[in-house]
């Protein structure tokens, strides 16, 4: 797996925008020497102007600016919001820019789906909120609930080594592993699977089409082989593959309270669908299926034992695990794990719905039984599909303000 465990860590979980964003801002309008930031949205609305302005203050305390946005995600920035960036010096730059045929853009496997942000080399921020609108509950019954973490210590000298090396393209693992070891030692912490030292042991787990295509899923499948007691998993977009299945029943048939909170109110009603065909084959082993339905779920966050979680950008779906670029930080510490623990408890008990299984006839079970398959085998291969398109390097592009 492409991390290190890292002790030292002071790791503050942060719940939706209200709580996200005004840390984040602060902490760019009070950068000194650099910022480095990755996002797969950035809207020009209240939010995203709020960052700009956030941009400007660094830029104009003499910090270097770097911003990187996904082509896809965030494709309609207007010149009256990326000029004056420009005009301060902002690097600004998008990952693989829209491609348009016919008036639709068609380049939408392989995003660069980070949430990542890193001040001064001292303060990072890693999760799965975008600068959007729709992160505030201002926004309305449509406002997304989701996490982030804020971090200080070792760990984020990884995250900034990280980001450096994703600014103008794609690099060699060689490259970006020196990288990541010079800043760890430049840190003075060591990799520590033992977790000596004060504060979280933590480590920084991302996914790419060439090295580490497997990590973060396979940092989630060992947690949940290891659970003795607990596995609680609130997940926006939840179909993943037969191996991890299979964990998460093992799991419930040994004892273990497996609890997974799944969209209820999806802002994508095709996801939803598609995970309710795991529902059955889930909850005949024990698993317990809930819906969440005060709002749209977009969490991807993980507790097991009260011990191991994990925080990040991955949903458990084939676009995340198989074609997207993720990031997620895996924490081993019974503090901020219980902590995570009680603010998905609050949502279990105050947001959602148990999911009954039905009981069908015969001939009824044996339809659904059969359309689960194919429909399970079908999604779940469409990545590989996907990637059958000859591969090239991903274009990291800089950002004008003339630009179509």
């Amino acid at each position: 797996m492409n991390s290190h465990w890292v002790p030292g860590n002071r790791i503050t979980l942060l719940e939706n925008g209200e709580a996200y964003f005004p840390r984040v801002f602060d902490a760019i309008a009070a950068a000194e020497h650099e910022v480095l930031l990755e996002t797969f949205i950035l809207f020009d609305d209240k939010v995203g102007r709020e960052l700009q302005q956030a941009l400007l203050r660094a830029a104009g305390r003499g910090a270097v600016v770097h911003v990187l946005v996904d082509g896809w995600g965030s494709p309609d920035l207007s010149p009256s919001f990326t000029q004056p960036l420009l005009d301060a010096g902002v690097r600004l730059r998008s990952f693989e820019p829209a491609r348009i045929l016919l008036g639709a853009r068609i380049n939408m496997l392989r995003r660069m789906h980070h949430k990542l942000v890193v001040v001064d080399g001292r303060r990072a921020f890693v999760g799965g909120i975008n600068y959007a609108l729709d992160h505030l509950a201002e926004f309305g019954p449509l406002a997304k609930q989701d996490y982030a973490v804020e971090i200080e210590g070792p760990l984020v000298g990884q995250i900034q080594a990280f980001c450096r090396a994703n600014l103008d393209a794609p690099q060699p693992a060689r490259r970006v592993w020196l990288q990541r070891w010079r800043a760890i030692r430049t840190w003075g912490g060591e990799p520590d699977d033992e977790g000596d030292g004060d504060g979280a042991v933590a480590a920084f787990v991302t996914r790419d089409n060439r090295d580490h295509r497997t990590d973060i899923e396979r940092h989630y499948r060992a947690a949940v082989r290891s659970a003795r007691d607990r596995v609680l998993i609130a997940n926006a977009y939840f179909f993943p593959g037969y191996r991890f299945l299979r964990d998460l029943r093992h799991a419930a048939r040994r004892g273990v309270r497996v609890d997974l909170i799944l969209q209820g109110w999806p802002d994508q009603p095709w996801v939803q669908k598609a995970s309710a065909l795991l529902y059955g084959y889930l909850m005949r082993a024990g698993v317990h299926v809930y819906e969440y339905g005060e709002r749209p779920l977009h969490a991807k966050v993980a507790v097991v034992d009260g011990q191991w979680a994990t925080v990040g950008s991955s949903n458990l779906d084939p676009t995340s695990l198989s074609l997207n670029l993720e990031a997620n930080v895996v924490v081993r510490d019974g503090a901020f794990a219980r902590h995570l623990g009680r603010r998905l408890e609050h949502l279990l008990r105050h947001g959602c719905q148990r999911v009954r299984l039905p009981t069908p006839g015969p001939l009824r079970s044996a339809w659904i039984a059969l359309r689960s398959l194919v429909v399970f085998h079908v999604l779940r291969r469409y990545p590989t599909w996907a990637l059958l398109k000859p591969a090239r390097a991903p274009r990291v592009v800089p950002l004008r303000a003339d630009a179509p």
